[in-house]
């Protein structure tokens, strides 16, 4: 691509693009009739069809082959035509004369030529612009710059290159001229080479003898036996111009005629002999003298598919542009295409695939009966109006009138495009409507100008290119011939353009001349189409065509005739068009019939002219074609000519001549009646339209007048035209103004369209209502709603004074009802009044005036205006319309507010500064009903009373209760204001809190649900309420994590009497009593839990641990509540080797922290002066500790004494009494005892304790007391260990001559060698089974299962292993000190870190595995029984 030129194309304006709905794209012609009001103005058009109208694309692509025509683009502009013919001219002017034209270049441009010559024709010739020197002025109208002696170099160059043409063709004879050759140009130039124009317009040029030498006086050749006389040959070639045969070497001989001429006697004379064939001036004269024939496209030598020829399209389109084809724009395209048809430089040559007979290879569009399948949803276009095959003969079509088909026409024609392939500049045969589809591809750009510019345009490129309407006056009905056009739009000329994309449709209208070119490959259809309103054009066109020699597509004349022929079946109007048009032709009929009659033509025959094809009846002059009738002469058989050309025919006489008519004046009559009686109809119809819509005043007619003749045109199928439009839009108007007028009447808002507004829910105006009315008065027929909508407006207009006065007046609180009245009255009008919302202003002010005044009355409203009300009141203001009466009361109340803010900003500050209540004086004399005033004066009294509260608890003397000051710590944060006294009290409270959460760490178990106060007071319920609390507890404990334990109601009430109490004997008191129950009710507890443990007792009904199931396998007993716990359900004692009181987690409730720390947190609490009701139960704990303490260590002297007395009697009482002490007690009958329920079959559960218990056997009930407060003190003394491990041994035995026993000691007989003798082997193995089954859920982590699992051997190995390292040897029969001891005779005594112990499964004693001889396995698999045991069980068996 070259570099553009400066002035860019500037594309016209776009033509209208219509989007029918489917309603009326359903009929083609009452859809393009409805448009061509505003389309014809454009000359063309783009119909969007709907987007589901997809038709398919059925041309047999296989079998499309065609030769496309090749266009030159340069070639087709006119103006450029002109220069390429000029140019071409004086190439051929100079290569006859044996020169190369050259053109030359002259500031670094191509000097044009073309313009060059016509300018100095204009200004008078060479001679006269050199004489007045205006070669500057050329120069500066050919747009050089000024003073760079441009003129003189054109000078040069015109007359080196022009002026010998120049001469040429004027046939002046100069006596001189300058010796210059074309040939000597700079090097600079470019060489011109022809674009052989004048060869392909078939202008033959007589070949040259290529063979002759070089140019040289040619010299006849004599014969070899002629002699040789010089005189002869000087005779013979002699100067044409001067007659003399000297200078031989500068005689040439014409390649033409063989005429002799000196080089110096030319004009102009040559230098040189030239290098070339030479013609002399006269055969120069012929061969540039022939007339010129039409230009046309050349045809292609290539036959092309569909497929070859996109292939071509796509690969030039994509290396112009250098980029992919559907990449480029299509302004892009659209410019360079400009460019390059105004350039004579550029030679760029396209193909056009046009007009491809559809008849031979299918329309793009599904036909009936054709070659392609249709799918049955698909079917319906075949029918479609819109499909080109059927649109030309659809009865709306005047074209259906005509019997032959017409290709390109009647028949729809293909065009398939490549990019800058273009269809010239020409409106359609016979002035015809088009319409072009384009099925697939890139865009088609068109431009079209209207009909009515049609003579305009064709003046503009007959004024810009006169000299190829010379030689083809018609040349813009070749299709050849395309201009600029900005250049005609420069010219007044009206120019429209559009892109048609694929799918679209462009329509051309009647006359209107259009042309463009294609964007890329691209495949569309055409045809032409007439309607009715096109009768007068065609007829106008057929007398276009005789005036400029052009034949006819088809015979107008057979067409009307052909119609008149069908008066009884034509459609009215178009009935009344063929009518006027029979009156025009049968008119001039008439007068031609009788000229020729007149001329002396006195034959006639009848001639049926519609049997000949129409080339073989033209006019041999004008090639109309003849229908009515024509003139023909015996001496010219087959010609003919029309009655316009009578003199035309020949050279005989008139009277040879005879007129050959295909029907008379009086067979032309009666059909032109016929269609007349068909139109009238209509006439009549129209006629009386025509009266209706003129009446005036009381003539109108109602609008029922009007539907009747709507009613009448469509029963009788009259067409759609201006009459009936304009009926049609009287009839809608007025029905549409009856309907508005009675909603007027009626009162109801309806919404109303604005004429060509669209949708416009607005109210009529007043004045719109008055032009309204007008407009009813104005209508061609009459509405009773007239007389009714006058009287109506007269309403609104005394409504409207009486608002204007209402409005002047000043504004009132008293004219809220008058106000009111009024807007209800104007709110019945359907009409938007301005007074309206004037109205609901002037309301919304008078009822804010009443709303102030019913504010600041004393009576209705009391406490005056507050600020909210204030407030309310200016925003409610701010929003009304100004007045003067509204502005005066806001100011006021403006005023009123910033008062009374600035003092409720000040009470505000005084509240959040947290000021000394001897600031607060202040704002006493506020003299306000504010809001925060009131507060700060509420705060002011809540702030005294609380420092006299303080005041009174400094001074009083009492000590303050905890919940006392917290409360008043609490009230004095909800006081905004600062009060000295708050910091002493917060630092109190603070200390308190401290003092119970180190009390609590001290004596609290870690997760413990127990409160301080519970764990320090004595316990008011024990037993089976506390143990369900536990239980559930557990299980809550268990399923959702840890959580607090509700409080027991006890315990409340225990918490209320001390805080009654008003001082600390009341408290002690309340205490011991809660003591005194505590210690009852354990003791019934102790009392039950024994009971129930009895050896009568049933095992599996017992419920017994926290897990509330029968007793089983090894258990704990606790010392307090005397309850049985399994071993694997809490926690065992931590050191078996050292005798504790073991406690369950019911009774252990706290840590027992030691008497010196109690003491020490009470010292704490005595400083901080605060009375807190733990403080009471720790002090009566303490109390109640060291009243223990001295009880107990009565208790310890006087068995320390007892003990004593006996040893001095000998140990073995002691000796057995203490291993009686440590035998293992059942806690169920043995099986001896229990022999009845093994009897019966029922499951025995026996089970038995792992650690020592205090046995109960002999120990008074003061002793059993003592233990047990000691046991419930949350205080750990080093007395409770004491008296424990005194107790744990059993009273001491004592002798026969004692009388007296100790108070502690009671006569129970009981021998504990027999209890162990009578466990039998069932008992053993039950004991082992539950052993194995504990240790299991230990290791899992499980809760026993009703049914035992066999242990294996391993775990089994492990177990027993275990037992014997265990603590389980504190718990053997044996002391302390024998327990290291191994019963075995011979005791290997075993050392190391571990050693492995086995025990008797009879009397439960402990030996080394290694002195008895048992292994592990062996111990882990089998019951073991020691020699002792085995000896005396064989000798009970014997």
């Amino acid at each position: 691509m070259t570099q553009r030129g400066p002035a860019e194309f500037t594309p016209p304006p776009e033509c209208p693009v219509f989007e029918p709905s489917w309603e009326e794209f359903a009929d083609p012609f009452a859809f393009i009739n409805k448009i061509r009001p505003i389309a014809e103005k454009t000359g063309i058009c783009k119909v969007r069809p709907p987007p589901d109208w997809q038709p398919p694309f059925a041309c047999d692509v296989d079998r499309l082959h065609f030769t496309p025509r090749i266009q030159r683009l340069n070639e087709l502009e006119a103006q450029t035509r002109v220069k390429l013919n000029f140019l071409d001219q004086i190439a051929k002017f100079w290569e006859l004369q044996g020169c190369t034209l050259k053109i030359p270049h002259v500031e670094r441009k191509i000097l044009d030529l073309y313009q060059l010559n016509k300018l100095v024709a204009e200004e008078g010739g060479f001679d006269l612009v050199c004489r007045e020197r205006r070669w500057t002025k050329i120069a500066m109208t050919m747009g050089f710059a000024p003073g760079k002696a441009v003129g003189s170099h054109l000078r040069a160059h015109y007359e080196r290159v022009l002026y010998p043409y120049h001469l040429f063709q004027s046939g002046t004879n100069l006596l001189c001229l300058q010796k210059a050759s074309v040939d000597d140009v700079n090097d600079e130039d470019k060489e011109y080479k022809p674009h052989d124009l004048l060869q392909r317009q078939n202008i033959h040029i007589q070949p040259s003898d290529t063979s002759a030498p070089a140019r040289r006086a040619k010299r006849m050749k004599t014969e070899v036996n002629t002699p040789f006389v010089s005189g002869q040959l000087v005779d013979l070639y002699v100067c044409l111009v001067c007659g003399n045969g000297n200078d031989e070497d500068r005689l040439l001989l014409c390649d033409g005629c063989d005429d002799s001429y000196h080089t110096f006697c030319l004009i102009p004379p040559l230098s040189d002999v030239p290098k070339g064939d030479w013609r002399c001036p006269k055969c120069l004269a012929q061969e540039c003298g022939k007339p010129q024939e039409a230009f046309g496209f050349e045809q292609a030598c290539r036959d092309y598919s569909l497929k070859s020829f996109g292939e071509m399209a796509d690969s030039f389109k994509s290396d112009y542009f250098n980029m992919p084809v559907h990449m480029v724009p299509t302004e892009l395209v659209e410019k360079e295409f400009w460019r390059l048809v105004g350039t004579v430089e550029e030679d760029v040559t396209v193909e056009y695939g046009a007009d491809i007979a559809s008849k031979e290879f299918g329309s793009g569009f599904p036909i009936k009966g054709g070659k392609f399948k249709v799918a049955p949803h698909d079917e319906k276009y075949l029918r479609c109006g819109w499909n080109l095959n059927n649109m030309a003969m659809m009865t709306p079509s005047v074209l259906t009138h005509v019997t032959a088909d017409i290709c390109g026409m009647t028949l729809p024609w293909l065009y398939v495009g490549m990019c800058f392939s273009s269809f010239c500049w020409h409106i359609e045969d016979h002035w015809s409507y088009s319409i072009n589809y384009l099925h697939w591809g890139e865009p088609k750009t068109w431009y079209g100008a209207p009909g009515f510019a049609a003579e305009q345009l064709e003046a503009v490129m007959k004024k810009l290119a006169p000299e190829l309407f010379e030689s083809q006056p018609d040349l813009l009905h070749q299709l050849v011939t395309i201009m600029n056009p900005n250049t005609l739009m420069a010219h007044g000329v009206p120019i429209y353009r559009t892109n048609q994309c694929a799918g679209e449709f462009v329509i051309t209208f009647p006359r209107s001349y259009h042309s463009g070119f294609n964007q890329g490959f691209n495949f569309a259809e055409a045809v032409n189409f007439c309607t009715v309103d096109w009768m007068p054009l065609g007829r106008q066109c057929v007398d276009h065509y005789r005036l400029l020699h052009r034949y006819c597509v088809f015979s107008h004349d057979e067409m009307v005739c052909n119609m008149a022929m069908k008066a009884d079946s034509l459609d009215v109007v178009l009935a009344s068009a063929v009518q006027k048009d029979m009156q025009l032709m049968i008119k001039d009929e008439r007068e031609l019939r009788d000229k020729v009659r007149k001329m002396g033509v006195v034959r006639c025959e009848l001639f049926e002219y519609n049997l000949l094809a129409d080339d073989e009846r033209q006019c041999v002059k004008c090639r109309t074609t003849c229908y009515l009738c024509a003139l023909t002469c015996p001496c010219r058989p087959g010609f003919q000519v029309c009655l316009h050309h009578a003199h035309d025919l020949c050279s005989c006489p008139v009277s040879n001549y005879t007129l050959n008519y295909r029907f008379t004046l009086d067979d032309l009559y009666p059909m032109m009646n016929a269609v007349r009686q068909r139109a009238e109809s209509y006439d009549e119809w129209a006629s009386r339209v025509t009266e209706f819509m003129e009446a005036k005043l009381d003539k109108k007619r109602n609008v029922t007048v009007f539907r009747v003749l709507l009613e009448e045109s469509d029963q009788k199928s009259f067409p759609e035209n201006d009459l009936l439009r304009q009926l049609r839009l009287v009839t809608q108007d007025a029905e549409k103004c009856s309907s508005v007028a009675q909603q007027l009447l009626n009162g109801k808002r309806q919404t109303r369209y604005r004429t060509g507004g669209g949708n416009s829910p607005n109210q009529l105006t007043v004045e719109e209502m008055r032009s309204f009315v007008r407009q009813l008065y104005n209508l061609p027929c009459s509405l009773t709603q007239a007389p009714l909508l006058k009287e109506l407006l007269n309403s609104i207009e005394d409504f409207q004074q009486h608002s204007e006065k209402l409005l002047s007046d000043e504004v009132s609180a008293d004219s809220v009802s008058e106000i009111e009245s009024l807007l209800e009255e104007g709110s019945q009008f359907d009409v938007c009044l301005p007074e309206l919302p004037l109205l609901r202003e002037r309301l919304e002010q008078a009822r804010w005036l009443a709303g102030v005044q019913q504010a600041e009355n004393l009576v209705s409203n009391p406490c005056g205006l507050s600020l909210d009300s204030m407030r309310r009141l200016i925003d409610r203001g701010v929003g009304l319309t100004p007045h003067p009466s509204t502005e005066r009361t806001m100011a006021r109340l403006q005023e009123l507010l910033t008062i009374s803010e600035e003092l409720e900003e000040k009470a505000q500050a005084l509240m959040k500064a947290r000021w000394g209540h001897s600031m607060l004086t202040q704002v006493d004399g506020v003299p306000a009903y504010l809001p925060n005033c009131l507060l700060l004066q509420d705060t002011v009294n809540r702030a005294k009373g609380w420092l006299q509260e303080a005041e009174d608890l400094q001074v009083g003397g009492q000590t303050p209760v905890l919940s006392s000051l917290s409360d008043m710590v609490l009230r004095a944060y909800a006081i905004p204001v600062r009060l000295e006294p708050l910091d002493q009290l917060e630092v109190l409270v603070s200390e308190v809190q401290a003092w119970k959460e180190s009390a609590a760490k001290t004596f609290l178990i870690k997760n413990s649900h127990f409160t301080l106060l519970e764990v320090l007071c004595p316990r008011w319920e024990v037993g089976s309420s506390l143990k369900k609390k536990m239980r559930k507890l557990k299980g809550e404990c268990m399923s959702s994590g840890k959580k607090k334990l509700v409080k027991l109601d006890s315990m409340s009430d225990v918490e209320r009497a001390l805080s009654d109490s008003k001082d600390s004997a009341s408290a002690m008191f309340t205490l011991a009593e809660v003591r005194l129950k505590e210690l009852e009710s354990l003791c019934a507890l102790r009392a039950a839990n024994e009971s129930k443990l009895l050896p009568t007792a049933d095992c599996a009904s017992l419920k017994v641990c926290v897990c509330q199931k029968p007793p089983m396998g090894a258990m704990l007993q606790c010392e307090l509540c005397r309850d049985a716990f399994h071993s694997v359900c809490v926690r065992r004692p931590s050191d078996p080797l050292d005798p504790e009181a073991w406690l369950c987690p019911l009774c252990l409730r706290s840590t027992k922290p030691s008497l010196t720390k109690i003491q020490t947190l009470l010292a704490s609490l005595q400083r901080i002066r605060v009375h807190l009701l733990e403080g009471d139960a720790l002090r009566y704990m303490i109390e109640r500790t060291v009243s223990w303490q001295r009880r107990a260590r009565e208790v310890i002297d006087l068995y320390d004494h007892s003990l004593t007395s006996q040893d001095c009697r000998g140990a073995s009482p002691t000796q057995t009494h203490r291993t009686t002490g440590h035998k293992r007690k059942p806690l169920c009958g043995s099986p001896s005892q229990c022999q009845d329920w093994g009897v019966s079959g029922q499951e025995q559960s026996v089970f038995y304790t792992e650690q020592r218990c205090i046995p109960l056997q002999g120990l008074s009930s003061e002793v059993e007391e003592l233990m047990v407060e000691g046991l419930l003190l949350q205080v750990s003394v080093p007395e409770t260990q004491q008296l424990y491990r005194l107790l744990l041994s059993g009273p001491p035995t004592t002798d026969t001559s004692h009388t007296e026993h100790p108070p502690y000691l009671t006569p129970k007989h009981s021998s504990p060698q027999r209890e162990g003798d009578a466990i039998t082997s069932a008992e053993k193995k039950a004991k082992r089974r539950m052993n194995r089954e504990e240790a299991e859920i230990r290791d899992r982590g499980m809760k026993p299962k009703s049914k035992k699992q066999r242990m294996g051997t391993k775990k089994r190995r492990e177990r027993k292993a275990a037992s014997v390292s265990a603590s389980d040897v504190s718990q053997s029969e044996d002391s302390e000190e024998d327990m290291t001891q191994c019963p075995a005779e011979n005791c290997l005594q075993p050392e190391g870190e571990e050693v492995y112990w086995v025990q008797c499964d009879c009397c439960n004693r402990w030996f080394h595995m290694i002195c008895v001889g048992v292994s592990a396995e062996l111990a882990a698999e089998e019951d073991y029984m020691c020699v002792t045991c085995s000896t005396t069980n064989t000798g009970r068996r014997k």
